[in-house]
């Protein structure tokens, strides 16, 4: 069939906003599934292009060069280069990606496409799309890249724009050689700040404990990626870039999406905040803004667009920002972009609108498109004659398209959409919703489709809708097995007819009506048992009859279809089925697990209600490679249509399903296809894709014999349209007089029956009306009933009030049966034990009762499981601590407490030392034994005298005072040090440092122990006492009693925390709840008590102990304790008779009685004395015992807390040395890290040596290959006369200037281009070929015959345009040339700059790295000692209570006391001197009052000498005086020879100092002119093709000139020559008189000199 037939895309609907570009002035295109679709905004008219390969991934376009170029989608894909308008295809790259292509960008000036791939190379590669040659690659740096630009002044400029980064890519050619070279932007922070970079270099600047590293050699992470790791941990949150745009001068606009705008110059990196949101200044209409899409025109400004619904025309000046002009849309836009001939601005959103503005047309923003986004979930075309196509989305749009592919309109349903299908007796769709409503929507208003009924059939989403193909009924599905049936015509107002329930779940339903047979038959594709499987294998088949179904016997009182109606046939197929379509007496399926397309042929005249008959399949095809598949089968019964996850569309015929027709219409990236459906003519098929979101409308074309199947589709169209002609008019009438639902309650047109019917339908409903369009939301909640579930209630009140009366009746025999049951148990509880009745026993209903029994009994088996499962786990935790924390403890953790105070001393709490700790602690000791043994032998063979050793030894003892301060630890004093331990001084090797540890650690173990032995013995020492003060306490209590004191008694006792075993333990007391027993334990406790009942009454009956202790008290003899109870009894007479009445021998007896009552007080008084003595010395004992004890405990908290101090100090050290461990290996870290970095940067130097040598050599090639075509261009100029030699001479100067004449080109363009914004493009050879060509075509007029001089003849001239075109093609080789060697020579000059930087950057490395070494040298010498001083030992100023020791220096106390000596000495001698001083005042005053004598007698005598002088004499006499005094004289002169010496010495000094400040400024001025000859070297490249160039031109314009001018310019030349040399010789001039100067005043100085040393 693909030879008689094909599959032609008609059009497309999508938009996701993924990527628009300009491919012209007026046409944009963006992607639509698998395809390209181009937009004309000014006619609006759609053209697509189908992707060569599979499916459409990045895309891009550029305007200026009308080229667009997009990437498919699958393994290793390539890019397509396509031309516009043409759709040409001009080459398809084949690069390194695997996966997909994140971006692609194509450059305004050349033809050059960046892009980069996705996982798991992130490739970033430069194209030459023209030659299919990949120019640069640069892999793994392209991970988070969302967007690619070049810059339009410049395509060496790649700017890359990640998801939090922002990239700058410049790229560097010499001839066809390219690199890549990154500029990374530093983004400020979130806040607006900029962060400084975090250093990881090595610093020397020491701390008190040691240098400080830097974060990566402490952290120990290692290679390229540690330095970015630390940056981003350790630094503050940057902005998130989200849009750049570049400006006219090579700038970047960098939108953020925290609302910052930023500036950033890519050649100096530099960042600037344009605006900042949190800024008090800021504007506050752009606070909110999230600057999503920027773009700029220099005559409008910038144009912003963020997440709000307002675009924003920004002017910048500096830091300056205005809002220019602003637009409200309705809804916000992401994307913005002016044409090329930024005449037009494009902006889209992400929700499928388009909108443009035309500046010069109107300030008014104007959608272009709007097709709104989402996936779509279904479409279907209409059977009407428009033919028009019906479409929703997931999102709940319905829309409605022409043929042509426009949105004619659209409704929005506001709920979440599922199926969909269109009815053929009426224009109306129905719509399933994920609610379970099914929505039936009047399409007879084309831009305002309506909904005109709804009727709420599941609580699940409706998965299938199927009308029958002579519109009699719609039949729906859902997961819940139920298939109802409703009447599709909208004159019985869609009522419900029934339903029937399926086993399973239902898959597919399908659809055929039988004409003759005025059945309508349903295939439906169930899974065998419920539950989430995708395929079944029980296929049934529904027969209805195409009569009307109103009859009540029809359905039963529920609504069930009955069995008279409805007829049911089974089947079942071999394998599992996931779709099938059913055709006239055959069944089309396709198989997943197969992966085919199956056949099946139904049997005829077969009842299989109740059996069900094996299928196998009649034919069998290769299906699609990616499943599972959907099926539709075309209207006329002879097309079959299969489209899967594959993305492919395939047609078959139904006679043989070998030979298909195949169209890629979405991507299997995302899903394939959905469904597709068949037009009424079965030419026109529409799919929709399942995440794409496209809609692909697709017509069929058959040829050559089998166009006759063809026809046979229309005729068969057009009988079904005249055969359902009336019948649509009718219905459809109807349609159109129904109103919208929710706006008029069409209850009062309805039969009574539909009424009911539809009461839980219209009780789901909520409707609200928002605008013309009408929005209603239609969601109903579950709590809402269904049809079902109404017609169910309306069921039951109808039996309910048929059948009031019998419940009435039963109702009071109920209440009668539990009114007498109740009196029998009133009456059950009042007969005797034996006669009673259990209360199960009164139940009637028995099985009720056990089951509300068992359910209870259920409830409380879970609460106990939880109960008991929460106990379990706290038993766990409990178990798992006390093993952790008490059972694992050696020693465990308590504390003894006073006696009188609130002071308690705790233990330590020690674990037993591990078998590995004894090892280790065993082999440190033993390594120290072994270095003791080898010192004291190297001391032996050094020092052979034993006394020098035993005075050794006498000094060490003598030194035993001083060495709890050299070890830093009060340990020796407690008795527990290590005689193995390491001096202070000697740790140098980690090695040492690490047994040093573990030897302070053993001293620790043996401090702890030491201090618990003293505690346990006091511990033990608490439990004597207190055992004797239980003791005397219990005397004491007998004493209180004797004496019948009432007093508290003073009772210690140990506490929680010296007996911590009573945490483990619960008493009674503490559990405040009632404690629950279980029955065994309540007959345990009645035993209990049974025994103690019996052992009381046995006790009760032992008589003559009742009688001892009623006697007696219990004991044989009386107690001294008894007497204070003992009473003599009066006689009897004394209580019955009076006194008179006494006998004699009465009073006798009474006065022995009275004798010894008296004797028997005086006793008692006594004892009770005695007892009350003993008492208080008992309390005085407990008193001093405690008090003893407590003293004890004071002395043991004192020995803690030294024994805290020792256990402290040992535990600095131990933390120190820690410490110096981890530095030494943070040091070693480091020094790995620098050596791999210098390692690194050699290789790199080494490499880019290489590859300066080979450029080396490529520029002297290439050099040799410029001065020849520069001479060779020289040689059409010698050669012109002699190639016109045949020329008159007055033509053939005019020929020559038409030889050297050009068209100006560039005037031309600038002139043309005007209103492009980057017109200025970079100077490159690689575009030279097109300026060329420009120029050749401007030559074509200088070629025109009007050009020709008068009298020329036209061979000549035809000749000279020939030798002119060659003399162009030659200057434009020349100048390729130069361009090229002015690349070489940058290209070269850059690489050497990055070879010096290399060779510093060795340099820097090696200087660090040396002084790591001596820092770690100086660290693991210079060690950090603990040293115990007294308080008198401390000479520091205390601040804050803390002494400042950073510039304090440890001295022994012997230099202390040796300074102190001396001062007292010097004090005495300055005592000494203080008195020599007070003797020698004396005479100094004398001579001070001789000294003013002399004075006035020197004052006197230069008066006299003043007269003298004053004298007037001769030349004789004063020549006379002069001889006289001769020695003055010479004094004299020596005097002013001296002075005159020392003027010019110091005069010398500071013309020399003058001349080294200038020298100093001459070098100043060196350095300077060398750092412009550098710059001027970087430019030297340019000046050179600037200077080649104008030499060729100032050459080519020699010969023009006259002799004229050479004359005067070699007079010129002359003149300037002898001003020149006259300077000269007047500047030698003055250096020769300077210097004879210099040498005059050098001979006047030192001849002085040699005079003097002759004299």
């Amino acid at each position: 069939m693909d030879d008689t037939g094909s599959l032609e895309v008609r059009w497309v609907q999508s938009f996701t906003n993924k990527t628009i570009a300009f491919v012209d002035n007026k046409t944009v295109c963006y992607t639509c599934g698998s395809h390209i679709c181009f937009l004309n905004l000014e006619t609006k008219m759609q053209s697509v292009l189908q992707s060569p390969g599979r499916g459409t991934g990045a895309l891009t376009a550029s305007g200026n060069n009308r080229i667009f170029a997009f990437s498919e989608q699958k393994l290793s894909p390539s890019i397509f280069v396509y031309t516009y308008p043409e759709c040409q295809l001009k080459n398809e790259l084949k690069g390194t990606a695997q996966l997909d292509y994140t971006s692609l960008t194509l450059s305004d000036d050349g033809p050059y496409l960046g892009c980069c791939s996705s996982l798991p190379d992130f490739t970033i590669t430069v194209w030459n799309w023209e030659n299919a040659e990949p120019l640069c690659t640069q892999p793994q740096v392209g991970r988070d890249v969302i967007s690619l630009v070049f810059n339009p002044l410049n395509w060496l400029q790649l700017c890359a724009l990640g998801s939090t980064s922002l990239t700058v890519w410049n790229i560097e050619k010499s001839a066809n050689f390219h690199i890549m070279k990154p500029s990374v932007i530093e983004l400020p922070a979130t806040d607006g700040s900029f962060v400084m970079p975090i250093s990881h270099a090595f610093t020397n600047k020491m701390s008190s404990f040691g240098p400080e590293m830097p974060l990566s050699a402490i952290s120990g992470l290692k290679g390229d990626k540690a330095e970015s790791i630390l940056t981003k941990l350790c630094t503050k949150a940057r902005l998130t870039p989200t849009a750049i745009c570049w400006t006219a001068t090579s700038e970047l606009y960098v939108g953020c999406e925290e609302g910052f705008l930023l500036l950033v110059d890519t050649e100096s990196l530099s960042v600037s905040v344009i605006f900042n949101p949190t800024a008090p200044d800021a504007i506050p209409e752009l606070r909110q803004t999230s600057f999503q899409g920027l773009t700029l025109n220099m005559v409008n400004g910038l144009v912003a667009v963020g997440k709000e619904n307002v675009v924003h025309c920004l002017q910048i000046k500096g830091t300056q920002i205005d809002i220019t002009q602003k637009w409200h849309l309705e809804r916000p836009v992401t994307t913005v972009m002016y044409s090329p001939n930024y005449e037009t601005l494009l902006l889209s959103s992400d929700t499928g609108q388009i909108y443009m503005l035309n500046a010069t047309q109107s300030d008014e923003i104007v959608k272009v498109l709007d097709v709104l986004s989402g996936n779509f979930v279904a479409a279907v075309l209409s059977h009407t004659d428009k033919k028009n196509c019906v479409s929703v989305r997931d999102s709940g749009e319905l829309q409605l398209w022409s043929p042509e592919g426009i949105c004619l309109g659209s409704l929005s349903l506001q709920t979440e959409v599922t199926s969909l299908a269109c009815c053929l007796v009426a224009q109306y769709a129905a719509v399933g919703t994920a609610s379970g409503n099914v929505l039936f929507i009047d399409l007879n208003k084309e831009q305002q489709p309506r909904l005109v009924h709804q009727v709420h059939l599941y609580h699940t989403p409706v998965d299938q809708l199927v009308f029958d193909q002579e519109g009699h009924y719609l039949l729906t599905s859902s997961s819940d097995s139920h298939i109802y049936v409703l009447d599709a015509k909208p004159s019985k107002r869609f009522s419900v007819i029934g339903y029937t329930v399926l086993p399973g779940l239902i898959l597919s339903i399908s659809t055929q009506c039988i004409r003759d047979c005025g059945q309508v038959k349903a295939l439906a594709l169930c899974t065998k048992q419920e539950g989430k499987n995708q395929d079944g294998s029980l296929l049934t088949v529904l027969s209805l009859p195409v009569k009307d179904l109103a009859d009540p016997d029809c359905v039963d009182r529920y609504g069930c279809l009955s069995t008279s109606i409805l007829q049911v046939s089974r089947y079942e197929v071999p394998d599992p089925l996931n779709a099938c379509v059913l055709g006239v007496g055959e069944v089309f399926a396709y198989c997943h697990k197969r992966k085919t397309l199956q056949r099946f042929q139904l049997p005829q005249d077969t009842d299989t209600s109740q059996l069900v008959v094996q299928l196998k399949p009649e034919q069998e095809v290769k299906g699609h490679p990616l499943g599972p598949a959907s099926l539709a089968l075309s209207p006329h019964h002879l097309w079959l249509a299969s489209v899967g996850r594959d993305g492919l569309l395939r047609i078959r015929e139904t006679a043989s399903m070998e030979w298909y027709i195949e169209l890629q219409c979405h991507s299997h990236r995302v899903g394939g296809v959905r469904a597709v459906s068949f037009s009424a003519d079965s030419q026109t098929l529409l799919t929709t894709g399942c995440d794409d979101g496209s809609l692909v409308c697709a017509n069929l074309r058959i040829k050559g014999e089998d166009a006759g199947k063809v026809n046979e589709a229309t005729q068969y169209s057009r009988s079904m349209d005249y055969f359902l002609k009336n019948k649509f008019k009718t219905e459809n009438r109807v349609l159109i007089d129904l109103p919208e639902w929710g706006r008029e309650c069409p209850a009062a047109t309805k039969n009574p029956e539909e009424s009911e019917a539809s009461v839980g339908a219209e009780m789901t409903v909520d409707v609200t009306e928002q605008d013309e369009c009408y929005n209603s939301q239609l969601s109903a909640p579950p709590s809402h009933p269904t049809w079902l579930e109404s017609r169910r209630e309306a069921v039951i009140k109808e039996d309910n009030e048929n059948y009031s009366d019998i419940k009435e009746i039963l109702r009071r025999e109920f209440q009668e049966s539990r009114d007498t049951i109740q009196e029998m148990i009133n009456e059950n509880e009042t007969l005797p034990e034996n006669e009673r009745l259990e209360l199960w026993e009164f139940n009637l209903d028995v099985e009720e009762q056990k089951r509300l029994d068992a359910m209870v009994q259920e409830e409380v088996t879970r609460v106990r499981n939880e109960i008991e499962m929460e106990i379990l786990e706290k038993k766990y935790l409990c178990d798992v601590l006390k093993r952790e924390y008490w059972d694992s403890m050696k020693v465990k953790g308590r504390a003894v407490r006073a006696f009188h105070s609130e002071h308690e001393v705790k233990n330590y709490p020690m674990k037993e030392r591990t078998g590995r700790e004894e090892e280790e602690l065993r082999m440190v000791e033993n390594m120290r034994k072994l270095e003791n043994a080898a010192c004291a032998q190297s001391s032996l063979k050094t020092n052979p005298n034993t006394t020098v050793v035993k005075e050794e030894k006498h000094a060490e003892e003598g030194n035993e005072a001083e060495s709890a301060g050299v070890t830093g630890s009060l340990s020796d004093q407690l008795g527990c040090s290590n005689p193995y331990l390491y001096n202070q001084f000697s740790l140098h090797t980690t090695e040492q440092r690490i047994n040093q540890i573990i030897l302070l650690q053993d001293v620790i173990y043996r401090v702890k122990t030491a201090f618990n032995a003293d505690f346990d013995a006091a511990y033990r020492l608490k439990l004597q006492e207190l055992n004797r003060v239980r003791e005397r306490n219990r005397q004491i209590t007998g004493i209180m009693l004797d004496l019948d004191i009432n007093e508290k008694l003073w009772e210690p006792s140990l506490t929680n925390s010296e007996q911590p075993e009573r945490m483990f333990t619960v008493d009674d007391s503490e559990i405040k709840a009632e404690k629950y027993l279980t029955p065994e334990q309540k007959e345990e406790e009645e035993k209990k008590k049974l025994e103690e009942q019996r052992c009381l009454a046995a006790k009760g009956e032992n008589l003559r102990d009742r009688a001892l202790d009623s006697m007696m008290n219990g004991v044989l003899e009386v107690k001294k304790e008894d007497i204070l109870k003992m009473e003599i009894p009066p006689p009897e007479f004394v209580l019955t008779k009076p006194d008179i009445q006494w006998s004699e021998e009465e009073k006798k007896e009474y006065k022995i009685y009275e004798n010894k009552t008296k004797s028997l007080a005086v006793e008692k008084d006594k004892y009770k004395k005695s007892l009350e003595t003993e008492m208080r010395k008992l309390q005085k004992t407990n008193e001093e015992a405690t008090k003893k004890f407590d003293e004890t405990l004071i002395k043991l908290f004192e020995k803690k807390i030294k024994s805290e101090m020792a256990i402290y100090q040992e535990e600095f050290k131990i933390t120190y040395l820690v410490y110096s461990v981890l530095v030494e290996e943070e040091m070693r870290n480091q020094e790995l890290e620098l050596k791999r970095k210098l390692e690194k940067t050699v290789a790199h130097k080494d490499e880019i040596g290489q590859e300066v040598k080979r450029l080396d050599e490529e520029l002297e090639l290439f050099q040799e290959i410029y001065d020849s075509a520069v001479a060779e261009d020289k040689v059409f100029d010698k050669e012109f006369r002699k190639e016109f030699y045949d020329v008159p001479n007055n033509l053939i100067n005019q020929l020559y200037k038409l030889f050297k004449r050009r068209p100006r080109i560039q005037k031309i363009r600038a002139q043309t281009d005007n209103s492009n914004l980057f017109k200025e493009k970079h100077l490159c050879a690689s575009l030279a070929p097109d300026a060329f060509g420009e120029m050749l075509k401007a030559m074509e007029e200088l070629d025109a015959p009007e050009n020709m001089p008068e009298g020329l003849n036209p061979s000549i001239w035809e000749r000279f345009c020939l030798a002119r075109r060659a003399k162009a093609e030659s200057e434009q080789k020349v100048k390729v040339k130069a361009l090229t060697l002015a690349e070489m020579q940058a290209f070269l000059q850059k690489r050497r700059d990055e070879e010096k930087d290399a060779q510093l950057e060795i340099k820097n490395l090696s200087e660090e790295l040396e002084s790591l070494h001596k820092e770690k040298n100086d660290f693991l010498t210079n060690i950090m000692v603990q040293v115990l001083l007294k308080q008198g030992q401390v000479e520091v100023s205390t601040t804050d209570l803390t002494a400042d020791y950073s510039d304090s220096v440890l001295l022994h106390r012997s230099l202390v006391e040796d300074l102190n000596r001396n001062i007292r000495t010097l004090g005495e001698e300055k005592i000494a001197s203080m008195d020599k001083c007070k003797n020698a005042r004396k005479g100094i005053i004398q001579l001070e009052w001789e000294h003013k004598m002399r004075r006035m007698q020197i004052e006197d005598l230069n008066n006299k000498a003043k007269d003298i002088q004053m004298l007037q004499l001769s030349e004789v006499q004063r020549d006379y005086l002069n001889m006289t005094d001769r020695d003055t004289r010479d004094s004299k002169e020596l005097s002013t020879l001296e002075k005159t010496i020392a003027f010019k010495e110091k005069t010398h000094e500071l013309n020399v100092q003058k001349r080294q400040k200038k020298i100093k400024q001459l070098n100043k001025q060196a350095a300077k002119i060398t750092e412009k000859n550098a710059t001027l070297e970087q430019h030297l490249p340019d000046l050179q093709v600037d200077v080649a160039m104008r030499t060729h031109i100032y050459e080519a314009t020699v010969s023009e000139e006259g002799p004229a001018d050479k004359g005067e310019k070699r007079y010129q030349e002359i003149v300037q020559r002898r001003k020149l040399e006259d300077l000269a010789k007047a500047q030698a001039e003055d250096l020769a008189l300077l210097m004879r100067e210099v040498e005059r005043l050098r001979r006047r100085n030192f001849p002085s000199l040699d005079q003097l040393k002759h004299k």
